[in-house]
């Protein structure tokens, strides 16, 4: 159900903006978006677990500041986030 340290790994490589980089933003709403990802599929099979649905909207909505706050920083970088992670259709 949770990210793996190798997935981790190799969704912060596709994200980051330099090699040292794992916290920026862009970092942050990928792996939230992976985790939503595995949650959303442990739903399909166990659609009565209440407790993961409440950390599920919670990583929801950080993601939804988190893209918020890159919008008003820089529009260019939010595009190209959305865009890549495949948000906002």
């Amino acid at each position: 159900m949770s990210v793996t340290a190798e997935k981790k790994q190799e969704v912060i490589a596709a994200n980051a903006r330099d090699p040292k980089d794992t916290g920026s933003p862009e970092v942050q709403v990928a792996i939230l978006t992976e985790r939503i990802r595995n949650l959303t599929e442990h739903f399909k099979d166990h659609h009565k677990d209440n407790h993961s649905r409440r950390g599920l909207l919670m990583m929801v909505n950080k993601r939804r500041t988190l893209l918020a706050y890159l919008k008003k920083k820089d529009v260019e970088r939010y595009n190209a986030l959305i865009q890549k992670l495949g948000l906002r259709k």
